[in-house]
């Protein structure tokens, strides 16, 4: 009898060991998963227009032990006014064309838009190397807040920004929302598109600015359970919070240089993130 115990027991722990051993896979291997054979490609991205002509340039907005980190700032052309700011943070491709791309139109909308870079210069054109940068950038999170912290600070000091916002996709997306978790007294609106969430009640109630979010129901790296108790917590906890799921889209539905772009999906989110900036970051 005793001996049946011991080994029932031993049996027992061990299934417990691999279950925790497989509870979870890491964000980027998920990511790996829903970008299985996805390659960015030229596409639908060309054609999108500013609503205003924009000036844009290379600027060095942070400084590490490494040297200085270069983004790509976009504004409108002959902006005479102290415009609204924006972090934009890019996918987990790295600081691409469509991000280039995307921070043109947001500035064509009347802001200062910043394109931040997390890879350090490095850019993919496969999930392989994407996956890498994205490891990297994941494993270091003081250094990747720190690189926001200054983007938030170029804007301020640099651009005489005063309202800054933040919006990111995929990993991106990610850290648009902990930037906002790292800056709730500074960041006056967040975007996140199919980023990572956290749903922990206590880090959420420091949330102290309006938020947009929108999520694919097909997204098993970001999942509607997950994204359905991110909306229910912050409901709870009374936070200015609207949260979209796209029943028919995928991960990286809003990325017209990729292979899972869904163009309703994304004309609409994009709508409702134009609308949300404008009322949050415009007086």
């Amino acid at each position: 009898m005793i001996k049946s115990l011991k080994f029932l027991t031993v049996i027992l722990l061990s299934v417990m060991v691999a279950a925790c051993g497989s509870e979870e896979k890491d964000i980027t291997d998920r990511m790996a998963e829903e970008h299985e054979g996805d390659v960015p490609v030229q596409n639908e991205s060309v054609l999108y227009e500013q609503q205003r002509p924009v000036d844009t340039m290379q600027v060095n907005y942070a400084e590490t032990d490494s040297g200085a980190i270069s983004g790509f700032l976009a504004k409108p052309q002959n902006a005479s006014e102290n415009l609204p700011g924006i972090i934009v943070i890019h996918e987990w491709w790295g600081l691409n064309d469509n991000v280039r791309m995307m921070t043109k139109r947001l500035a064509g909308l009347g802001y200062t838009a910043l394109a931040v870079d997390l890879y350090n210069g490095q850019v993919a054109s496969s999930p392989e190397f994407a996956k890498k940068y994205m490891q990297q950038a994941q494993s270091n999170p003081e250094g990747t807040i720190a690189n926001l912290n200054q983007a938030y600070t170029y804007l301020n000091e640099q651009q005489n920004a005063e309202n800054i916002g933040v919006i990111g996709w995929c990993f991106g997306g990610g850290w648009s929302l902990q930037t906002a978790l790292e800056m709730p007294d500074k960041i006056d609106a967040a975007v996140i598109y199919y980023g990572q969430l956290v749903t922990d009640l206590d880090r959420l109630q420091t949330l102290n600015m309006p938020v947009i979010g929108f999520f694919g129901g097909q997204d098993q790296g970001i999942p509607t359970e997950q994204v359905n108790t991110f909306k229910d917590n912050l409901e709870m906890l009374e936070k200015d919070a609207e949260i979209y799921i796209y029943e028919d889209a995928g991960h990286a539905f809003a990325n017209p240089s990729g292979t899972r772009y869904n163009k309703q999906a994304a004309q609409d989110a994009w709508e409702k993130t134009k609308a949300f900036l404008n009322e949050n970051l415009k007086d």
